[in-house]
């Protein structure tokens, strides 16, 4: 008898039909993954089972029982736990209070506490149950996610993009752990763009496109291509490595250290670094080992550089407010969608406003067709599945919105621009914008440092394997966050741009 079975699941939404007829089955003890590029209906599928979202069509049998499951809760009741793509954390609650709201209140809060270490030391999930939610960063905050579910020992357990920010090792740590519940006979539901992790953890795999079953097939015995095959309905784009030219210096960092911004924060010691037109340079660590402050010291954010440590085209911003950094062509894309990237309920048009002003007149009015447009180009142009400009930016999947905000500000002509790690939910094939795509709006900037060939290449081509820059240490401690209990204010100090995926020189973190 199946654990979990859906018959002819339909969901449609005001301009998007999300699930189309879907149905599979999921046996006790079996790790099941569920594939498909952005949009394709994955997190809406999830959030029906775990009585998030009602389907309009369909049936849903739980143990060989129909079941119409109303809320999270009764899903919780049920044995159903579910680690969200997009975090729904308190921020002013320690991680502990976060866990403690959903269970079952018979445990005291300390014991909660206890809890959540010994699950965290056995599976290797690093989790400190008093630090505030605000103070975390997303890896973090995923970890706490994670634990939360395990603790209430489901027995069907729904995992949308679990491993998208932690070490190789925690993810063979994790691993280890989802085999030994499937063992005791707990099912899993494995979201997760990554093959390689489904090929080695998954024994069943349903593969929806466009919101359709396009393939159930068994992963261990197929391919990769077989695979990308049955997500994009084509075969996936053959990407070249090609040696790349580096132009001018844009950004310069130079013995940039900061002290803790908070208790819960590192310190940044004695960082150096630069960037050359044409070139994508990467910041590699685990999350949580300082990334975060160098991003805000980067980005404008954080103004305590001292003068000369940050330059942009040869000129000193180490103490320059965010908007004067923004003019000058620095641009950022923060690693949290929802909330700092773009306001949630919002539509995607209103939000262009937030690092694109060129809408704005002098006196404050909004060309609102001119915002529409932008909204629409932007859709059209970075292959966006939303219902059109005026949809709000939470009803997108993870995967779209994070296209959205990266064409947003790559489509602002950037002279520099630097990313956090927002890559939660990105699928593959034509679903994603292609890095090729992204390169026009670039290419006039680097055209006059590496030439049309060099900026080109540059831009076009997916980088051969990184090679290690030597440097100094980004962060001295092992975890924190830059935002010190304030308010977290979504403008230009936090929204900004990311050039492309992969990068040509690294820096360790």
């Amino acid at each position: 008898m199946a654990r979990l079975e859906l018959r002819g699941i339909s969901k449609q939404y005001p301009a998007v039909r999300a699930n189309d007829g879907v149905s599979l089955r999921v046996l006790p003890g079996e790790i099941h993954a569920v594939l498909g590029e952005n949009g394709a209906g994955k997190s809406t599928l999830m959030k029906i089972i775990y009585g998030a979202v009602q389907p309009d069509e369909g049936q849903m049998l739980w143990n060989g029982e129909p079941v119409a499951v109303k809320s999270p809760a009764q899903a919780r009741a049920l044995g159903i736990s579910m680690v969200y793509q997009h975090f729904s954390l308190f921020d002013t609650l320690t991680a502990a209070e976060n866990v403690w709201l959903g269970l079952d209140k018979a445990l005291t809060l300390p014991e909660v506490a206890a809890r959540i270490n010994e699950v965290a030391a056995s599976y290797g999930l690093d989790v400190d149950p008093q630090r505030p939610v605000h103070t975390l960063s997303v890896g973090e905050r995923q970890r706490v996610e994670i634990v939360r579910a395990l603790l209430t020992k489901p027995q069907l357990l729904i995992l949308d993009e679990p491993t998208s920010v932690l070490t190789p090792q925690a993810v063979d740590k994790l691993f280890a752990t989802l085999r030994a519940l499937a063992d005791e006979g707990c099912s899993i539901l494995y979201i997760s763009h990554k093959l390689d992790e489904i090929r080695a953890l998954c024994t069943q795999c349903t593969v929806l496109r466009g919101g359709k079953v396009t393939g159930q097939v068994d992963p261990r015995e197929e391919s990769n291509a077989s695979l990308s095959r049955l997500m994009i309905g084509a075969e996936p784009t053959a990407l070249k490595a090609r040696a790349a030219t580096a132009g001018r210096q844009v950004l310069l960092v130079r013995s940039l250290s900061l002290p803790k911004p908070d208790e819960f924060g590192m310190a940044l010691n004695d960082i150096g670094f630069e960037v050359r037109a044409g070139e994508v340079v990467g910041i590699a660590g685990v999350s949580g080992n300082g990334q975060q402050e160098l991003m805000a010291a980067l980005s404008g954010e954080d103004p305590r550089a001292t003068p000369g440590s940050i330059a942009l085209g040869g000129q000193d911003i180490a103490q320059a407010s965010p908007r004067k950094r923004r003019k000058q062509g620095l641009h950022f894309v923060p690693e949290e969608r929802l909330g700092r990237g773009a306001v949630p309920t919002l539509s995607l048009a209103q939000n262009t406003l937030l690092t694109r002003t060129e809408a704005v007149s002098k006196l404050g009015w909004i060309a609102t067709g001119r915002v529409q447009r932008l909204a629409e180009e932007l859709i059209a142009r970075f292959h966006v599945r939303a219902g059109g400009a005026g949809a709000a930016a939470k009803s997108l999947s993870g995967g779209n919105l994070q296209k959205f905000i990266v064409g947003r500000e790559i489509s602002g002509q950037p002279e520099a621009a630097h990313r956090q790690p927002a890559h939660l939910g990105r699928g593959r094939g034509r679903g994603r914008a292609d890095p090729r795509r992204t390169a026009g709006a670039a290419r006039r900037r680097l055209r006059a440092a590496g030439g049309e060939r060099g900026a080109r290449r540059a831009l076009r081509d997916r980088r051969p394997a990184a090679r290690h820059r030597p440097g100094p240490a980004v962060a001295q401690c092992a975890s924190g966050r830059r935002h010190r209990g304030t308010d977290r204010r979504l403008d230009e100090r936090s929204v900004g741009s990311a050039a492309r995926h992969g990068a040509n020189r690294v820096s360790t973190a």
